[in-house]
């Protein structure tokens, strides 16, 4: 991850509207977090090899007795929405099977018995989830269920003798990704819809485990890459753009993350669409016409500084097409083009006194180049949040909302 060196680590209107000095305290990050967030971020190489062992339990191997499907619809909300765009991206634009990551109850008026419906849910209760799986059950669609163990998820998938993914839930789901995402990997391999080499899954965990040590709670912000983006971002209107369609998948991740942990609004898309339209952000009133606003040759009033919300550049820079294995070499002028769109992008921001952080990819396999642009950003969102004093864990506008919805 690289920043504007003109700033440093952290940017002055940071400092004075986060607590700085609460994330280089390990004890005291360990009270501001009650509910362990940040343990169960750290969990993720875990999970990764968690719920391998359990989907390897489920038999998924017999998805594939009755040959390849005509569609995957991936079912959910939320965080178990992401694991199917996950999955329509590593599968790639070659797939010869549609993947479709579907958020509504019910499933696709077209979806039938020769198509592959998996309902995902971290709770098991999930409407979206439950009501996807029940349609396809009734009309003869293969199904697959995962969710948590002794959940009403897992009572449907027993009833229509469909494979189920027992995933124990020990976090909010959007902290359990990689529980959730890696049984749907898995199911899509049986599938025979991408590769997914063991070797993937244990580098994949091993760079989820190695960035968990780096932005460690007891690892200060000058070394801690985390807590360096939290304070980065603090004070900002995050836009967060991915160079490739995986990296586009990433950045609306870390926006996920930013509104539940953080409480901050961002733009997050692909760096394609950026560039045909949404780029003007850069010349709004919060990149470069505050930047022209400003009188250079007056006296610097540090609380001025301070009120000024400017715009914070994140680009996930993705070497990789974003699809199957097998298309790495036949995509590499495409991605090309995305990195030299991405470079482009960052200068044009740079020029209006729009602040860049970068986030580079790294991996040979999807599923590896997918962690590494998702684990910094996680912990970052964290950081964030507790640095203004939130806990992570509660969102009370999530609980107000729901009982609202039942009244």
């Amino acid at each position: 991850m690289t920043a504007d060196p003109s700033e440093g680590a952290t940017g002055l209107t940071g400092r004075r509207i986060v607590d700085e000095q609460l994330l280089n305290d390990a004890d005291v990050l360990q009270q501001a977090d009650p509910g362990m967030m940040l343990r169960a971020v750290a969990s993720a190489g875990a999970q990764v090899r968690e719920s391998a062992s359990v989907a390897a339990e489920a038999n998924l191997a017999e998805l594939a007795d009755e040959g390849r499907p005509r569609s995957v619809v991936v079912a959910g909300a939320g965080t178990a929405a992401r694991t199917g765009d996950m999955l329509a991206t590593i599968a790639g634009a070659r797939s010869v099977v549609p993947v479709i990551s579907h958020r509504s109850p019910g499933v696709p008026g077209w979806v039938g018995a020769a198509d592959v419906v998996i309902a995902v849910s971290a709770s098991g209760r999930s409407p979206e989830a439950i009501s996807a799986a029940d349609a396809a059950a009734r009309r003869g669609a293969r199904l697959v269920a995962i969710g948590a163990p002794d959940s009403e998820l897992a009572s449907l998938a027993e009833r229509a003798r469909a494979p189920f993914v027992a995933v124990p839930r020990r976090a909010p789901a959007r902290a359990s990704m990689w529980a959730l995402a890696v049984p749907v990997l898995l199911s899509a391999r049986a599938l025979g819809l991408i590769r997914l080499p063991e070797a993937d899954l244990a580098e994949t965990a091993a760079r989820l485990d190695a960035d968990a040590d780096r932005c460690r709670p007891a690892a200060d912000s000058f070394v801690n890459p985390a807590k360096a983006l939290a304070l980065d971002l603090a004070g900002s209107i995050p836009v967060v753009w991915g160079s490739s369609p995986l990296a586009a998948v990433a950045a609306r991740r870390f926006a996920d993350m930013l509104s539940s942990n953080a409480r901050y609004p961002a733009v997050a898309g692909d760096l394609g669409d950026a560039g045909r339209g949404r780029v003007g952000l850069l010349d709004g009133v919060y990149g470069g016409l505050a930047e022209a606003s400003r009188d250079i040759f007056a006296d610097p009033e540090p609380d001025a500084e301070a009120a000024l919300t400017r715009l914070r550049l994140v680009i996930l820079r993705d070497g990789g097409v974003g699809g199957g294995e097998e298309d790495r070499d036949a995509g590499e002028e495409p991605a090309a083009v995305e990195l030299r769109r991405a470079d482009a992008v960052s200068e044009l921001a740079t020029r209006r006194g729009v602040r860049v952080t970068v986030i580079e990819a790294e991996g040979a396999s999807a599923a590896e180049r997918f962690a590494s642009l998702t684990s910094v950003p996680d912990f970052a969102s964290l950081y964030l949040g507790l640095a203004h004093g939130f806990d992570p864990m509660a969102v009370p506008a999530v609980s107000e909302l729901k009982e609202l919805m039942e009244t």
